[in-house]
């Protein structure tokens, strides 16, 4: 077999193991938003990614046989399923090569990480991202090998690339700059590897709207030129070609203002001008945190990673944040495959070892280091208890570089010790395979109710609002699936959707008077801002709604007088009150939450989510608990619940 029919086995194999376990429609946090961006040609959240937009579109576009949803869900398989071919191809070229056996079940590995796989069963950024990462590094293998100038231009090119998709693929850039100047029976080529390295540097320059990092990575591509050039008439077609395949990529970016012209449906960052092209596209939205001072202690950053580390096998034996000691286990013999097999590899195909080497310390201890992230959503509350001082999730999605090069590496093990014990080679493969039946249950995206949730949740805030209401929201995961329903299911477009956080961008307040002139003034504090919408919209004869997942104190800015008709509220004059407390009222349509009730037990099932390690599934599982719980409401104990969970304050 040739190593090219290889890699499509495998990776039509990982794709079939994809679509068996896609999520049939939208997903909880980015899924949503994505969706509807894709769908109304429009810009999601920074940096805009409208390179990854466009491809999401075109693709649902040409597949149109299946819904929206379905088909870029499917994109993130098929752009997973080809990262795993494209590690194929690489680890099998060389003469010094492994065996066919090794490089096939090293991309299989690869590819059943937990945290790879879920990015591949629903419409997320990051498989993409994968693809790109793993393209550029073929094609800077390529490069290396074969002295070709058109190889190096193509690297460029797909280097530049990952600032209008996302920036998260230069995380495996330093791996290209080594194998480009890394040739075989050779000298290394420094002037290729400069090229590449300036590639880079002027590529996280313009992903942080940054002049002089830009004039850095101009500065050590001008120089890799010079060296690597044999000629001037060469150095100049040389340069000609590398400015020309990087501009052509960075172009990208202009899809944003030209876009925002339009004003679509999803349009964060408004980039109409220059000012809000680079705000949006350096992400200047979230105060991005620098290398220095660490948000979270060096040791706790590393053990998170660890604790990621721990979910990336075998999931599905301790589907939680909790380990289990079967999990740890077979953890631990993955781990120890990966040390055997990183230890073949060096000794049949040191070129390749060293690039793999390098991609799973950027992806790993190098992630660590440069995005100092906070405390994980999970891990440390004995040590970190601040709420403010965890992440917003689990970013173990961050990580799947390195967690793609160790699985390789566990994947050639597998071979190794099939060959050392005199047993064929294909048995190494299934061993390296086992990841997919050990995770499949803990990630797939079928299985109701999680399958259908967030669109749920979104049909349930939606469909009892009287007309023309205006819907407070509380984050994310509130606002996607309605932004999902909306744009892409065309329901209840009459309903405006504030998001509480969102209120604090100006971009978005301005947005607001924009389009339905709920707030007279610019920017200012977001608790003052929210109240003065409600009074707009009150003005303009519109109800007033708030999410019960919006807090009391949130909601209670906005009126002192609500009525609970299911999984919302809305401001009205006061009547009987089912709870009273500081001069705030409580009031339920019993009716309407009756039906909601009935409604959701129905669609439910008596069924409940399975244990995750990502809690929002539980979280609004209980929150589409809430019309019942109300109904129920004479106990102190189901009292008690509402305080808690359905901010019945």
């Amino acid at each position: 077999m040739t190593a090219r029919r290889a890699a499509l086995g495998a990776g039509l194999a990982m794709f079939v193991v994809y679509a068996a376990t896609l999520a049939p429609g939208v997903t909880f946090w980015d899924s949503g938003e994505f969706i509807a961006a894709a769908h109304s040609f429009g810009i999601p959240h920074p940096p805009g990614t409208p390179v990854f937009v466009i491809a999401l579109k075109t693709w649902a576009t040409l597949l149109g046989f299946l819904s929206f949803a379905r088909a870029t869900n499917l994109f993130s398989a098929v752009c997973t399923a080809s990262a795993v071919a494209v590690t194929v191809i690489w680890l099998s070229r060389g003469k010094a090569e492994l065996p066919l056996s090794a490089s096939v079940a090293a991309g299989i590995s690869a590819g059943a990480m937990s945290s790879v796989w879920q990015n591949a069963t629903e419409t997320e950024v990051y498989a993409a991202s994968l693809a790109l990462a793993l393209a550029t590094i073929a094609a800077a293998d390529l490069a290396g090998r074969s002295n070709e100038r058109r190889w190096l231009v193509v690297v460029v090119y797909l280097i530049a690339l990952a600032v209008p998709l996302h920036m998260s693929a230069l995380v495996a850039a330093p791996v290209a700059v080594f194998l480009a100047g890394r040739r075989e029976k050779a000298p290394f080529a420094w002037g290729r590897a400069a090229i590449v390295l300036g590639a880079m540097v002027v590529a996280a320059g313009v992903g942080r709207v940054s002049l002089p990092i830009v004039a850095v990575g101009v500065l050590f591509a001008a120089a890799g030129v010079v060296r690597d050039a044999t000629s001037n008439a060469h150095r100049t077609r040389t340069a000609i070609a590398l400015a020309g395949v990087a501009l052509i990529a960075f172009s990208a970016l202009l899809i944003l203002p030209a876009r925002a012209a339009h004003d679509p449906l999803i349009n964060q960052g408004n980039p109409r001008t220059l000012e809000q092209l680079a705000y949006l596209v350096a992400r200047r939205q979230y105060a991005v945190q620098g290398m220095w001072p660490r948000q979270a202690p060096f040791w706790l950053q590393l053990a998170n990673w660890f604790e990621y580390a721990d979910w990336q096998f075998a999931l599905s034996l301790g589907p939680t944040v909790i380990p289990t000691v079967s999990r740890v286990l077979a953890t631990i013999t993955f781990a120890s495959l990966g040390v055997v097999g990183a230890r073949w590899h060096y000794v049949e195909n040191r070129r390749s070892w060293k690039a793999v080497a390098l991609l799973f310390l950027c992806g790993s201890l190098g992630v660590i280091v440069y995005l100092n992230l906070k405390a994980g959503r999970s891990f440390a509350w004995s040590f970190v208890p601040e709420d403010a001082r965890h992440e917003a999730r689990d970013r173990d999605y961050f990580f799947v570089l390195g967690f793609w090069a160790w699985g390789m590496w566990a994947g050639m093990g597998a071979v190794r010790l099939a060959r050392r014990l005199a047993l064929p080679s294909w048995l190494g493969v299934v061993v390296a395979a086992l990841p997919i039946a050990l995770n499949w249950s803990a990630v797939d995206r079928r299985g109701e109710p999680e399958a259908g949730l967030a669109r749920e949740l979104a049909h349930e805030l939606l469909e009892p609002l009287p007309p023309r209401s205006v819907l407070f929201v509380s984050g994310d995961n509130d606002t996607y699936p309605l932004w999902y329903a909306q744009a892409v299911e065309g329901l209840r477009r009459d309903v405006t959707v504030v998001t509480l956080p969102l209120l604090g961008a100006e971009w978005y307040t301005a947005e607001l008077r924009r389009r339905w002139g709920l707030i007279s003034t610019g920017g200012g504090l977001p608790e003052r801002i929210a109240p003065q919408i409600a009074t707009s919209a009150e003005v303009q004869g519109r109800p007033v709604a708030a999410a019960l997942t919006v807090s009391p104190d949130e909601r209670n800015r906005l009126s002192n007088s609500w009525t609970v008709i299911g999984l919302a509220a809305i401001a009205r004059s006061n009547e009987s009150a089912l709870l009273n407390q500081d001069s705030t009222v409580i009031h339920v349509d019993s009716s309407s939450v009756a039906v909601q009730a009935q409604r959701i037990a129905s669609w439910s099932q008596d069924r409940g989510p399975r244990p995750q390690t990502d809690p929002v599934h539980e979280f609004y599982w209980r929150v589409m608990s809430c019309p019942r719980l109300i109904l129920a409401s004479r106990t102190a104990v189901v009292a008690a619940s509402l305080d808690s969970l359905c901010n019945l304050r």
